[in-house]
C-alpha cells in the first residue's frame, strides 16, 4: 500500500518499520526452514536412498504421496537402474523396468500400502530378492539350455553373473588336473558363437547383453591364456588369486579377489555396457577390493580421462551396488557432506566423489572426521552407531571413493588425516589400441586388432602434426565417440557388401572428427587417413531427406522484412557444414 501511495523507493524504504518487518520474517522463515529439514530427515532415515535426493525432489515424491504412480519419475534418483514399476489396475506392483526397456518379473508381488517411504523400502527388499532368485535359476538353467540360447533368456546382470561364476569353476578344474589348453579353445569357441550372434538379426536389448559379455569374455579369453603362459598349477598362485572371482556359495554369491572377498550387492542394474579391463583396469580394482577388505576408501588419481571415475562405476557394477557419482565443488560445504555421508552409510551404497580436492580445506578436515567415524563403526562391526548426534543405521557394505586430479591450479593437497582413510591408486593412460580393439570385437568386427590399432594411429599422427587447437581431443573420448559411431554404423549397414570393415571405420573417424578442423587442418587430416587407409573409397552416404530438404530451405529464402527476402545458394561446402 506505502509502494503504491509514494511510487519512490528511497522515500518508502527509508522506513524503520520495514526493517523490523523483514527482520522478524527472515526469522519466521528460518523457523519454517528448519522444520521443513527436520520433517524431511525423518523421511530420509526411514528409507536411507532419500538422502541422495535434494530438498525439493524429496518434496515432490512426499507432496503426492496418495498417488503411488507420481513416484515413477524419481525411481531413477533412489534406483540405480529402475526405471519404472509394473502396477496392475489394483496397484499391485509386479515387476521393474530399466531405461533400457528390459523387464524383470518381482520374486513376490506387493501392494504400495502405508507411507511413500516404507513402500519403496519394500520395493528395495523385493529388488535384491528377485535379482538373487533370478541369479540361482540361471545356475540351474546354465547347464540345461545351449549357452547362445541361455544368454538371450535372462537379464543382463544375471548373465554376466552366472557367466562369470561358471568361468570361475571351470577355470580351477582346469587349473587342478583338467587341461588349460582345452579351456582355452572352449573360450576361444565360445567367444566366436557370440561374435557370430552379434552380426545376426537381434533386438536392441539382447544386442547389449551380448555386447557386455563379450567384453567380459575377452578377458577371459586372455586370463586363460596368461595362466597357460605363466605355467600355473595351483589354484593358490597369485596369478589366478589376484582376478576378479566369483563364487556360489551357502545359497549367495561373493566376488573374491586376493584376499579380499565382499557379498554380491544384488542391486538391479538393468542391461548397461561394462568397460573394456585392461591391466590399469586390473591394477585399480586390486586396490579398490583390498581397501574394502580393511573398511578403507578408495582414491583413484590421475590425470584426465583416465577412467578414474569410470572404472570405481564399473567395479560397482561387477558387485552389483548402487553407486553414486557425486561432483565436488568448492562451495560445498560440511552439511551437504553429512547427508551425504548418512545415505551412503544407511543404505550401504558405494559413493564416488568426483575430483574431490576441489573442496575447500577447511571442509576437508571436517569430512576426515565424517569418513572416519563411519569407518570406525564398521570396524567396529556396529548396526547401529552416532553420527553428528543422530543414531543411524548402518550396513557394512558401503564404501567412499574419491577420485582427484593432482596438480592443478586451485585444487587443494589432502590433509593427512584424510589421506590416512583412502587407500591410493595412480591411474595412468589406458590402453587405447586394446580397448577400441575389444569394444570393435563386441560389435562383430572380424579384423578387429588391425583396425583398432589404425583409428589410434590416426588420432596419434593428428596430436603430433595437425595445429594445437583448444577443441581438439585425441584422448580416451575421442576414441570412445569414434568407436560408438562405428557400432552404430556396422548395425545400420547389416551385411551390405559395399561396407567393408575398413570402410565403416574410416567413415567414423571421418564423421566424428571432420566438423571440428579448422580449414588449414583439413588436408593435412585427409593425408593421414589415406595413408592408413590406402585406397578406401566411402560410398556416399545417405543422409536420407536431409540434403533435399535443406535445398529447399535455402531457396526458399528468409524473409526480413515485409518485401525483403534473402535466398541462400545451397553450395556444396555449405551443405556439407550444415550435416557436420
Amino acid at each position: 500500500g506505502d509502494a503504491k501511495r509514494v511510487p519512490h523507493v528511497i522515500t518508502t524504504c527509508n522506513n524503520k518499520k520495514l526493517l523490523d518487518v523483514f527482520i522478524e520474517s527472515n526469522k519466521m522463515l528460518d523457523t519454517v526452514q528448519k522444520g521443513l529439514a527436520d520433517y524431511l530427515e525423518t523421511k530420509r532415515l526411514a528409507f536411507a536412498r532419500f538422502f541422495f535426493l535434494s530438498n525439493d525432489e524429496l518434496l515432490q515424491i512426499l507432496s503426492q504421496t496418495k498417488n503411488p504412480l507420481a513416484v515413477q519419475p524419481h525411481l531413477r534418483k533412489c534406483f540405480e537402474a529402475i526405471d519404472r514399476l509394473d502396477f496392475e489396475d489394483d496397484l499391485k506392483i509386479i515387476a521393474m523396468n530399466s531405461v533400457e526397456k528390459e523387464k524383470v518379473p518381482f520374486a513376490e508381488h506387493m501392494y504400495p500400502k502405508g507411507n511413500v517411504e516404507f513402500w519403496l523400502g519394500e520395493v528395495e527388499r523385493i529388488m535384491k530378492k528377485s535379482c538373487r532368485q533370478s541369479l540361482a535359476d540361471s545356475l540351474v538353467d546354465y547347464n540345461v539350455k545351449p549357452r547362445p540360447e541361455w544368454v538371450k533368456s535372462w537379464p543382463a546382470m544375471t548373465v554376466l553373473g552366472v557367466g562369470c561364476t561358471y568361468w570361475t569353476q571351470l577355470s580351477e578344474e582346469a587349473i587342478n588336473g583338467a587341461s588349460l589348453d582345452a579351456w582355452y579353445q572352449k573360450n576361444v569357441d565360445q567367444l566366436s558363437d557370440l561374435t557370430d550372434m552379434v552380426r545376426g538379426k537381434l533386438s536392441s536389448q539382447e544386442r547389449m547383453t551380448l555386447g557386455a559379455l563379450i567384453v567380459i569374455d575377452v578377458h577371459a579369453r586372455d586370463v586363460v591364456q596368461l595362466l597357460i603362459d605363466q605355467k600355473v598349477t595351483a589354484t593358490s598362485e597369485f596369478d589366478w588369486v589376484c582376478q576378479l572371482r566369483y563364487y556360489w556359495e551357502n545359497e549367495d554369491m561373493f566376488v573374491k579377489m586376493v584376499q579380499a572377498s565382499l557379498p554380491f550387492g544384488y542391486e538391479y542394474l538393468g542391461n548397461q555396457p561394462r568397460l573394456v579391463v585392461t591391466p590399469l583396469t586390473d591394477r585399480c580394482y586390486m586396490t579398490l577390493m583390498g581397501a574394502m577388505h580393511l573398511n578403507l576408501g578408495g582414491a583413484p588419481a590421475g590425470p584426465a580421462g583416465t577412467g578414474k571415475t569410470e572404472t570405481t562405476k564399473d567395479l560397482a557394477k561387477a558387485l552389483a551396488k548402487q553407486c553414486v557419482v557425486f561432483n565436488c565443488s568448492d562451495g560445498l560445504d560440511y552439511l551437504a557432506m553429512a547427508k551425504f555421508f548418512k545415505g551412503v552409510a544407511a543404505a550401504g551404497a558405494w559413493a564416488c566423489f568426483d575430483e574431490f580436492n576441489r573442496i575447500d580445506l577447511e571442509v576437508l578436515s571436517v569430512v576426515a572426521q565424517q569418513v572416519s567415524s563411519v569407518q570406525l563403526a564398521m570396524q567396529a562391526g556396529l548396526k547401529r552407531f552416532d553420527f553428528e548426534g543422530d543414531e543411524i543405521n548402518l550396513d557394512d557394505t558401503n564404501a567412499a571413493f574419491i577420485t582427484m586430479n593432482p596438480g592443478y591450479a586451485g585444487r587443494s593437497e589432502l590433509p593427512d588425516n584424510l589421506k590416512a582413510l583412502f587407500r591410493p591408486c595412480a591411474m595412468m593412460v589406458p590402453d587405447y589400441g586394446l580397448i577400441g580393439e575389444i569394444r570393435l570385437y563386441s560389435f562383430g568386427f572380424e579384423a578387429a586388432r588391425s583396425n583398432a590399432q589404425k583409428l589410434v594411429q590416426v588420432l596419434q599422427l593428428c596430436s603430433e602434426q595437425l595445429s594445437s587447437q583448444k577443441h581438439y581431443d585425441y584422448g580416451m573420448r575421442a576414441v570412445n565417440s569414434i568407436l560408438v559411431a562405428c557400432g552404430n554404423l556396422r548395425q545400420k549397414v547389416g551385411d551390405d557388401p559395399i561396407w567393408d570393415e575398413a570402410k565403416i571405420v574410416l567413415r567414423s573417424v571421418m564423421d566424428v572428427n571432420l566438423p571440428k578442423f579448422t580449414v588449414e587442418d583439413l588436408p593435412l587430416f585427409m593425408g593421414i587417413t589415406s595413408d592408413l587407409f590406402p585406397g578406401v573409397e566411402l560410398p556416399h552416404a545417405d543422409h536420407g531427406a536431409l540434403i533435399p530438404t535443406i535445398d529447399e530451405v535455402c531457396r526458399a529464402g528468409v524473409t526480413v522484412a515485409p518485401g525483403r527476402t534473402f535466398v541462400l545458394d545451397p553450395l556444396p561446402a555449405f551443405t556439407k557444414k550444415i550435416v557436420q
